[in-house]
């Protein structure tokens, strides 16, 4: 039997990313979706075949049949139903960013331990075997030493969105940022000793367009973009991974959370080598990692220590910009 699922809210991307991955997982069960309004709450029960549709979360917390939530609410929300949740005895999945600011997410943490339940933040894009091969060559010194990392995250314009409401905790950074940050974070294990951010600001007081430069113990230098600056007719999006080190480079154009065929490129001694990595649906094997690591042990792919740090450094960031 697989874990059984309880959605937290009726967000996008449950309905158009992580919903589906639960269906597609083999150790996952719809059981129950929750949110605030009675006929969207029902048209999710309906269109995924969940077995119980509850108005209000509190409801869903109680159900004893419940074992694990996926809390995709908007930002500001995730501490308060994370550790709800997490008092209710249920293991969590939450969408990134997990907190506002790594005190939050370490509080979110402590009660995860607390109640004897597991905690993860959702980096669908960190299961891929796509990413888990390129830390792979990067980690085995297939480049050298790396000394310069760069990457950029760029979407639509959003005229009316949660996501650019500073009361809902929008912005470039946190909605976009984090990707940038996590893959940084996830290439070293260094401390960045300097840190520089400047950003265009929009009428509701968040980021559109953040550049930041960084600089770790040692040599390593990394810089990345992040902005939601084009027009939204065009469906546009940018994003780009350049890895550089003493013996060659690693170059990469797939954008962030893609799967099927995927490729990258290696350059050493001038010459190219194409890595081909075939990957499921990114978001099937997130739940199906946090639903073994609850039924087998296992240890999360993103943990608690990873959150907090990327946590922190996105506060830095976001302090250095002034939001």
């Amino acid at each position: 039997m697989g874990i059984k699922w309880g959605v937290l809210g009726t967000a996008g991307i449950a309905r158009g990313c992580t919903i589906p991955g639960m269906k597609e997982a083999d150790n996952c069960e719809l059981y129950a979706i929750a949110g605030r309004d009675a006929a969207k709450t029902d048209a999710f029960k309906n269109e995924f075949g969940f077995e119980k549709g509850y108005t209000g979360y509190d409801l869903l917390l109680e159900d004893p049949n419940v074992e694990a939530v996926y809390i995709p609410l908007p930002n500001n929300l995730h501490k308060e139903w994370v550790i709800k949740a997490l008092n209710a005895k249920k293991h969590v999945l939450c969408e990134k960013p997990l907190a506002l600011n790594a005190a939050d997410a370490k509080e979110m943490f402590d009660a995860a331990k607390a109640n004897g339940v597991l905690l993860m933040e959702a980096f669908a894009y960190l299961h891929s075997p796509y990413i888990k091969s390129l830390k792979n060559d990067v980690r085995s010194g297939l480049i050298g030493d790396v000394d310069y990392i760069e990457t950029a995250f760029l979407t639509q314009g959003y005229d009316d969105d949660i996501r650019i409401r500073k009361e809902t905790g929008g912005g470039a950074i946190y909605d976009l940022g984090c990707y940038c940050t996590t893959m940084i974070l996830s290439l070293t294990d260094k401390k960045s000793d300097m840190i520089m951010a400047n950003a265009e600001f929009n009428d509701n007081g968040v980021d559109i367009f953040t550049s930041v430069q960084m600089r770790f113990e040692g040599t390593l230098r990394a810089a990345f973009n992040v902005g939601m600056i084009f027009p939204s007719k065009t469906d546009a999006r940018h994003d780009r991974l350049y890895i550089h080190g003493s013996k060659g480079i690693i170059t990469s154009p797939v954008e962030y959370n893609q799967a099927g065929n995927l490729s990258y490129t290696i350059i050493t001694d001038g010459k190219k080598t194409e890595r081909n990595i075939c990957a499921r649906q990114n978001y099937a094997l997130e739940v199906e990692q946090f639903a073994r690591c609850i039924k087998d042990g296992e240890a999360p792919c993103i943990s608690g220590a990873f959150s907090i740090a990327n946590a922190q450094l996105i506060d830095t960031i976001l302090e250095k910009i002034g939001y």
